[in-house]
Formats: structure tokens, C-alpha cells, sequence
């Protein structure tokens, strides 16, 4: 054969050339679009999600052309790119020939909070009585506002105990926007004594000293987990530097909201507690990851942590804040690091500890809020602040989100021996015309107790034997109103949503779990072996918690299933 008459690879027809590359071509004008809206900020890939938040933000959506102009930008392929994109619920991502969603996003809560209070009547009432070319109605996981259930957004402004009429004025006066509450600013702050604690520690304080009240006090990691928090300085101080501190904003536990509730009123409580434990471990830098549905207080930290620049309490770029995009995955550490560093949330395989190998696979400090709120409080009230309160035997306080059937639903600072008695009168007891039935002691992922259980202390280590768990203290009281297959299949319905799907026992076992908990009769066998594969073989803690409702009613409420 000729040589002429050969076909290379590079051979689009007979004796032409491709003139351009394989795949979806760069746009000029999405080029200029996305290189406007970056500016001078350093195209570093761990801002990746920073940076597709500016284009959905400007542009309502992620047309094909803008993520193939990122990816040139940030010298990325469009692969890595678009499964970012693609991973987080809050970005939209349209195709070429696709329909750009409508200029507005009504989000509707459909926890299990919300649904008690009607949220699925209200979704059903906006999607008949609005335009779908003009505003989108979609259900949402927990925003972390139970305590006015139900809970939308619209745009980024969250209305609280919504009705279609609140919807129909948001619209009308174009309120679509972040609404800030009062709060503590840095001024206040610090005339009240802020900061001092931190500027003596960094003048002549001994980080050893400083843990050792830590651990005075019974401080644990208020996020879920538990682990005593002062071992954790320790554990990252042994290895070098440089180290990271990363807090756990990503409040997404349905049912939790106390997190929200401290950072719209007390911010700088919060901030001092963190540059506490960040001086303690030597942190070259601080992470806070936020979740997006938080609009009002990644606000509130933006401003203030500009105040603290400015004051010369940190250097400038010190405090890094990041925002999420909707991933409730992003709440287990190892999945919010990789989300930090500009990736999908997929949860590492562990050893090796993000305490080791973290952020940048560097040495990393993780913290909750509300652990770092306390770490403040301690050094300036001491450990008698935590540790003084007894009740039922057990030291310390804790932050109840109580929501569900009382009368008052909200966050309750009590003795950590209260019980679930305690909280349903100081929340004012049960509503009207409802009888208590069951309660979820610590988020779905702790199943539901009976009301015959209401003498158990609800904190760490004691719901244990129970087969369930505190949690991040996200409590709601179902009344003999509901029923309790109900509820858990709400709660199975969210794991299903939100599980990361990187691994097959989470990902299809959640999915065939809500299929089985439609049927009238539940088949008890096969959820069984389901929940223990589950259990047994899931990665992370989504997958080995979420079959804990399944089994929780079948044990408890049996007769509904």
C-alpha cells in the first residue's frame, strides 16, 4: 500500500488532518466569562469548588462551555472538572441542547422535622401554583433550621414555618437573599475580654498546660464522634510540620442545628476557641469548611474574619474559609478534607488518620464548632464551666436541637444526664392534642427509641447498650400522631440521597432498603441480612449507621411492620 493512501490516527477523512483537538472545543467568550470572574486569584486545583461556585453564582447554571473553559484555565482535564461539578447538589450542570433551569431555585426541606409539619403539602402547593419556566420547586435535605419547621429556600434566602402566601411576597419583592441576624461582632467581643486568652498563650503559654485542662473539663468532640478533644492536639503534634487545622462546619445530620444557632449569635466565641487549638498544634493554616446551606453565616464569618485581619490578630489569608456545595458526606472528616482540597467528598480509607495524613497529606486537626466554642469558654471560665454540672450521674453540658412534636422547639444548653423527659418540658412539652410516642436521640443515623425509654441519660456512652447513640444531639419527638415506619423510611430515603456511592454495600444497600420498607409487610429476614452487610462492610459511617432506624423499628415498633 502507498504510503499516501495509509490512514493515521490523526486522520479525520481521506487526506485531511483534524484541524483541533479530540472533544468539546474551548469558547473564546466562556474563556474571558470565567478569567473575569477568577481575577487574580491563583488558579490552585484545591480552589476548584470556590471556583465553580462564582460561575454558578454569576450564571444560575455550569453550561458545557464554562466547565471547558475552567478546565483550561486551571490546566485540569474536563474530567476531573465535570465529576466535581457532577458530585455536589448545588451545582447545576447543563449540557449543550439543555434547558437552563429557571432564574429561580426554591429548595423545600423534606427531613423528617419538615415532613411532621407538612413540608410535602407545601412542595405539592408551589409546584401547582407556580410557573415551572419561571421558578424551580425542588425538595431538599435538612437545612439545619428544624426548629421553624417547615424550612425553604429561595435563592439563599431561607423562609422559616413557610406557606405558599410567604413564598408568593419573597417573590414579589425580589427577596432572595442571605438575611443576617445580630450578632456578637469583634468591637463587642473584644471590649468583653475576647481575645485575650489567645494573645497570652502566644506570648508565654504552654500548649501541654492548655490540654491538660481539656482534659480537666471532659471536653469531646461534639460533632458525633466523642473523642476526648485534647488527645487529638497531642496525637498531631507528634508528627512535622506543617501542620493544618481544619473545623467541621457541614452541619448536615437532619435534626441538627446547633452549630448554626452559636455562629448567628456568637461568632467570635467560636473563632478564639479555634486560633486556640490551632496555636496549640502550630497550624500554618485554618481551615472552615461551612455547609452552603448556611448563606447568613458564611457571610458573618466573612465579615469578621476580615475584622480579625484587620486587628492583626491573623495575617491575612491565615483563616481559609470554604464553602460547600450540598453533600452531607462531607461531614465525615476524611470526606470534607478531599472536599477542601478541591475534589469529589469520598471518604479515605483509614489507617492511615487525618491526624497523620490530612489536608495535602499533611498532619491535620479536626474540630466541630461547637468543640471549638467550648475550648474558649474553658480557658476563659476554666474547666469547672463544663465538668461542674452533674445529673444522673454524668459530668458536663450539652446542646440539645430539639425539634419534632413539642411546643417549643429550638437549642437547649442542659446537664449532659438529661433525658428525654427533661427536654420535652423544657421545650415546653408536647403539642396539643399529641401523645409522645418515640423520639430520635442523636440524628437518623441513631434510629428511634420508644417513649417507654424516656429514663435514659442522652449522652456519650450511655445509649450504647441500647443499640443507638447520641450523635451530634439532634433530638425529635414523634407523638402518636406518626408512625414510625414512617420515619424511618424518611430517614433511609436521605442515606439513600446522600450516600457517596463510592462504595457497593452503602450505595445499593440503602437504595434495595427503601425499596423494602415501601412493601406493607416488611420482610424482616432480608432487611436483616441487609442492615448487616451494611454494618459489616461499608466504608464509612454512613453506610455502617444508616440501617440503625430499620433495625430500631423492627425491635420497638414491630407491630407497624
Amino acid at each position: 500500500m502507498a504510503l499516501d493512501e495509509k490512514k493515521g490516527v490523526w486522520k479525520s477523512g481521506k487526506g485531511k488532518g483534524r484541524h483541533t483537538p479530540k472533544g468539546r472545543q474551548l469558547d473564546d467568550q466562556a474563556w474571558d466569562d470565567v478569567r473575569a470572574l477568577l481575577g487574580d486569584r491563583p488558579r490552585r486545583s484545591d480552589l476548584l469548588i470556590e471556583f465553580i461556585h462564582l460561575i454558578q453564582d454569576k450564571y444560575r447554571c455550569l453550561s458545557a462551555a464554562h466547565l471547558r473553559a475552567l478546565a483550561e484555565e486551571m490546566r485540569m482535564s474536563q474530567a476531573e472538572v465535570y465529576e466535581v461539578a457532577t458530585f455536589y447538589a448545588h451545582f447545576d450542570v447543563v449540557k449543550e441542547g439543555e434547558t437552563p433551569p429557571p432564574a429561580l431555585t426554591i429548595r423545600v426541606c423534606d427531613s423528617l422535622s419538615c415532613e411532621l409539619a407538612g413540608s410535602a403539602a407545601l412542595q405539592k402547593a408551589l409546584n401547582d401554583g407556580l410557573d415551572p419556566s419561571e421558578v424551580r420547586v425542588m425538595r431538599a435535605p435538612c437545612m439545619g433550621r428544624c426548629d421553624a419547621a417547615p424550612v425553604l429556600e429561595i435563592g439563599h434566602h431561607h423562609i422559616d414555618h413557610a406557606t405558599p402566601e410567604k413564598v408568593e411576597a419573597a417573590i414579589s419583592e425580589d427577596d432572595t437573599h442571605a438575611h443576617v441576624p445580630d450578632y456578637e461582632t469583634y468591637k463587642t467581643y473584644a471590649a468583653s475580654g475576647g481575645y485575650t486568652e489567645l494573645t497570652k498563650l502566644r506570648d508565654s503559654g504552654d500548649w501541654e498546660e492548655v490540654q491538660d485542662q481539656i482534659h480537666e473539663s471532659g471536653l469531646r468532640g461534639l460533632g458525633g464522634a466523642g473523642f476526648p478533644s485534647g488527645k487529638k492536639w497531642g496525637f498531631v503534634r507528634n508528627h512535622a510540620g506543617p501542620r493544618y487545622l481544619a473545623v467541621n462546619g457541614d452541619e448536615g445530620e437532619p435534626g441538627t442545628f446547633k452549630d448554626r444557632f452559636y455562629l448567628e449569635r456568637t461568632p467570635h466565641l467560636f473563632l478564639e476557641g479555634m486560633l486556640i487549638a490551632a496555636w496549640a498544634v502550630e497550624a500554618d493554616t485554618c481551615f472552615i469548611y461551612m455547609r452552603d446551606e448556611y448563606p447568613a453565616v458564611l457571610e458573618i464569618l466573612r465579615r469578621e474574619i476580615k475584622e480579625l485581619e484587620s486587628a492583626g490578630i491573623v495575617a491575612e489569608g491565615y483563616i481559609d474559609l470554604r464553602r460547600g456545595a450540598g453533600a452531607y458526606i462531607c461531614g465525615e472528616e476524611s470526606a470534607m478534607i478531599e472536599s477542601i482540597e478541591g475534589k469529589r467528598g469520598i471518604p479515605r480509607h483509614r489507617p492511615p488518620f487525618v491526624a497523620e495524613v490530612g489536608i495535602f497529606n499533611r498532619p491535620t486537626l479536626v474540630h466541630n464548632v461547637e468543640t471549638l466554642l467550648w475550648v474558649a469558654r474553658i480557658l476563659r471560665e476554666g474547666p469547672a464551666c463544663l465538668n461542674g454540672t452533674e445529673l444522673n450521674g454524668r459530668k458536663g453540658l450539652r446542646s440539645y436541637s430539639v425539634s419534632g412534636r413539642v411546643q417549643n422547639p429550638g437549642v437547649y444548653l442542659l446537664s449532659a444526664g438529661s433525658t428525654i423527659t427533661d427536654l420535652i418540658a423544657v421545650a415546653g412539652g408536647m403539642l396539643d392534642g399529641h401523645t409522645f410516642k418515640a423520639y430520635q436521640p442523636g440524628g437518623p443515623s441513631s434510629g428511634l427509641l420508644p417513649a417507654s425509654m424516656n429514663d435514659i441519660p442522652l449522652d456519650f456512652d450511655t445509649l450504647q447498650p441500647h443499640g443507638t447513640f447520641i450523635g451530634s444531639a439532634a433530638v425529635v419527638v414523634l407523638s402518636d400522631q406518626d408512625k414510625a415506619r414512617d420515619a424511618a423510611l424518611n430517614m433511609l430515603r436521605f442515606f439513600e440521597d446522600e450516600s457517596c456511592g463510592q462504595c457497593t454495600p452503602c450505595r445499593l444497600g440503602c437504595e434495595k432498603a427503601v425499596k423494602l420498607m415501601q412493601a406493607d409487610t416488611w420482610d424482616q429476614a432480608l432487611l436483616t441480612d441487609l442492615c448487616t452487610a451494611m454494618t459489616d462492610a461499608s466504608i464509612c459511617g454512613l453506610g455502617q449507621a444508616a440501617p440503625n432506624p430499620i433495625k430500631m423499628v423492627m425491635k420497638h415498633f414491630a407491630d407497624e411492620v
